[in-house]
């Protein structure tokens, strides 16, 4: 897509409350979570997801989900989308009080095996109740695909393969997909292939970048989105996240750096960088680690 605008503003799905503490082996508080979540929304981040309604068998970090999201504090345009794996997680995210959902879904039938047990066809007709229920309560949807890029168990992964995923999810009912690089080995050019095949079944409009920074490649990634005409980009303060079943994968672009890059762009996010460092430092020293973030590592060395 060739000689597309390049974007005046961009949204921010900030994921570092699910995706970013997922992984993480100590446990978090759910108090921690909260302020940690305030703090996002301090900072001018209108869509955070919370948390995720999965079993605690397999991701402890989310066991608190449900008081996570009855203690959020509710603010005026902003949102608090959280993941639901089956028809069981929807109808608890609701009764907790969620307004948003979003799916997942893999472009890589062993790693589709590997994450939730099941194949990739499984797990659409899995989500198929899921969106019969979103209807009838007025719930939204979000679409996630996994390894759009890669794969830890496949390697390369035919774009056309990711579009045929994005495109059901999307006719399914989800209103934006958002296209994960889990494992970080994306480039600029395979992005705008990958973007290129995928808007031929959804147009762009409707699409999202999840970039993860393992070989030093999300920014670059995100800059090729944009250029192809994608305009939300999921990202995590201090670069939080990982994957469980993609070992070595790094966490996902720094929130602070995506809006540095943004600012310097003349791209408006809405976001405040001061804000941003200030949320990715509470969570880090909660964590017990310096913070990833590139631009609040500078800050520190020229304060």
């Amino acid at each position: 897509m060739p000689g597309t605008a390049m974007a005046e503003r961009v949204r921010i799905v900030e994921v570092g409350p699910r995706d970013g503490l997922q992984n993480e082996p100590q446990s978090v508080s759910t108090e921690t979570k909260i302020e940690f979540i305030g703090l996002l929304a301090d900072a001018g981040l209108k869509t955070i997801e919370a948390t995720a309604f999965v079993s605690p068998k397999w991701v402890p970090q989310m066991a608190d989900h449900a008081e996570v999201m009855l203690a959020l504090p509710r603010r005026e345009g902003v949102t608090y989308p959280v993941l639901v794996p089956n028809l069981r997680g929807f109808e608890a995210a609701v009764a907790a009080g969620a307004t948003e959902v979003a799916v997942f879904a893999a472009a890589s039938e062993t790693f589709s095996q590997r994450n939730i047990n099941c194949s990739i066809a499984g797990s659409l007709e899995r989500f198929a109740p899921v969106f019969d229920a979103a209807r009838a309560a007025a719930v939204r949807v979000r679409g996630y695909v996994s390894c759009v890029l890669g794969c830890p168990y496949e390697g390369a992964v035919d774009p056309a393969r990711v579009a045929d995923v994005a495109g059901r999810l999307f006719e399914a009912g989800c209103y934006e997909i958002s296209l994960g690089d889990t494992i970080g080995v994306g480039t600029p050019n395979r992005t705008k292939t990958m973007i290129a095949a995928v808007a031929e079944r959804v147009p762009v409009e409707h699409l999202a970048g999840h970039f993860h920074d393992t070989y030093a490649q999300a920014l670059a990634n995100v800059y090729a989105a944009m250029e192809c005409g994608v305009r939300v980009f999921d990202a995590s303060v201090s670069g939080l996240g990982g994957c469980p079943y993609a070992p070595g994968a790094a966490g996902n672009v720094a929130t602070e750096d995506l809006v540095y890059m943004l600012n310097g762009m003349d791209v408006e996010a809405g976001v405040d960088m001061d804000g941003l460092i200030a949320a990715g430092a509470f969570i880090c020293e909660k964590l017990g680690r310096l913070t990833q973030s590139k631009v609040a590592r500078a800050r520190q060395k020229t304060c």
